[in-house]
């Protein structure tokens, strides 16, 4: 569901807007912080295909933040001019936010856009492909609600971009004159350190002079961006914008990171896995993660497997190759048990009954040949049971991959 509202803009009035009541203003100074803005990555500068309608586009993705849109509404009018600037925001609240945001656009003096999704696909990142599809303007900012990104360095973000050239300009806390002092506590601030190195790391070329790959504040060039080429997964969509757009100049621009103004943080465990993922599916590619995936698994199954097997032969008089079938058919249900919840949850295309009679099947098909095999070992090479057992097991990964790959969760179909 999308709206939008177009404020009144009186004639011959400055680009202010009053201020809500109980909201602190403080020097521009306060937010730009000093140090110049760097080229950081060669390459050509884009090329606007066609003229846009305005000059900029501010795309917020909104989660239950109903108390910080009147200030942020209220500085980003105060900060930018009126007849060139839109704001686009894309919704997946529950908490009456969108009402809000309709409320304080009927006397804005901009066009205000609310994008509701019922979905939350891909999560923020989402959100703000989302919005991107959505914008007119020549440069497109993609902020936070909240106010940590302080909305007076709009402008010098988009004066950045053209000065230099760029095709992204990237809000930095890490550049020299930049500041992580809004970050909560001294956890927040390792975690945020932390992820910025291991993303650093692992796409070295890509990032070999971007300071703050993980910063939620940045502008892209319109003609510049490629959104048919995005996959977003959670809430870090600048990495996913440097790595897959593959863009040319980038520029950043220092500033101070914001103390929240009001509610609570998104940053989840939750979010922070949906993070290494999306991490792991860049770096990787996602057929090659989920490989590794239901390798883990695969590794995790043999505990079950291994520990049956031992207790058969030791507690019974069962024949070892009954005692591995036995195994077998413990290590297939915990393995589906994993698989089914964790590595194939949004794969579901088939009934709980179907994809379990599927998983049996081919979890214990290849008996037909690993008890040979086994056999062979054991009595042909006198090789010991547990040991046989998997080696039979390490050999058969491959092919139980890929039938539960594109047979049972059918990740070679188009969504």
């Amino acid at each position: 569901m999308t709206t939008q509202a177009q404020g009144r803009a009186a004639v011959g009035m400055p680009h202010q807007a009053t201020v809500t009541p109980g909201e602190k203003t403080l020097p521009l100074d306060q937010y730009r912080k000093g140090g110049r803005t760097r080229a950081v990555l060669p390459g050509q500068i884009g090329v606007r295909p066609a003229p846009r309608t305005l000059r900029q586009s501010i795309i917020v993705p909104t989660y239950n933040e109903r108390d910080n849109v009147p200030a942020l509404l209220a500085r980003l009018a105060a900060a930018l001019p009126h007849h060139d600037t839109e704001i686009v925001f894309v919704d997946d609240s529950d908490d009456g936010t969108p009402e809000v945001i309709a409320e304080a656009a009927a006397d804005f003096p901009m066009p205000v856009t609310v994008h509701h999704r019922d979905d939350g696909v891909g999560g923020l990142g989402g959100a703000v492909v989302e919005g991107m599809r959505l914008a007119r303007g020549e440069w497109i900012v993609v902020m936070d609600a909240d106010l940590q990104h302080p909305p007076e360095i709009v402008a010098d973000l988009i004066t950045a971009g053209l000065r230099d050239g760029a095709d992204l300009v990237v809000g930095s806390r890490y550049a020299r004159g930049g500041s992580t002092g809004g970050l909560a506590d001294g956890y927040r601030r390792l975690v945020s350190r932390g992820s910025t190195l291991l993303v650093k790391t692992l796409f070295r070329n890509s990032l070999l002079s971007v300071s703050d790959p993980m910063s939620g504040l940045f502008a892209i060039r319109a003609s510049s961006l490629d959104v048919d080429q995005l996959r977003p997964l959670g809430y870090k969509i600048l990495l996913e914008l440097i790595v897959r757009n593959r863009l040319g100049r980038i520029v950043e621009v220092p500033y101070t990171f914001q103390a929240r103004h009001a509610g609570e943080s998104k940053s989840t465990a939750a979010e922070g896995i949906r993070f290494l993922k999306h991490i792991g599916g860049l770096r990787f590619g996602v057929g090659r993660l989920r490989m590794l995936a239901f390798a883990l698994i695969g590794v995790s199954g043999l505990l079950p497997n291994q520990a049956v097997l031992w207790a058969l032969l030791h507690g019974t008089a069962m024949h070892y190759t009954a005692a591995a079938v036995v195994a077998n058919v413990v290590a297939v249900l915990w393995n589906f048990a994993l698989t089914d919840s964790l590595l194939y949850r949004n794969h579901r295309r088939r009934g709980l009954l179907s994809r379990f009679s599927r998983f049996f099947l081919m979890g214990n098909a290849d008996l037909l040949v690993r008890i040979p095999l086994l056999a062979l070992l054991v009595s042909g090479l006198s090789l010991g049971v547990l040991a046989g057992n998997m080696l039979t097991l390490v050999a058969s990964f491959v092919l139980r991959f890929l039938i539960s790959d594109r047979l049972i969760y059918l990740t070679g179909k188009k969504q």
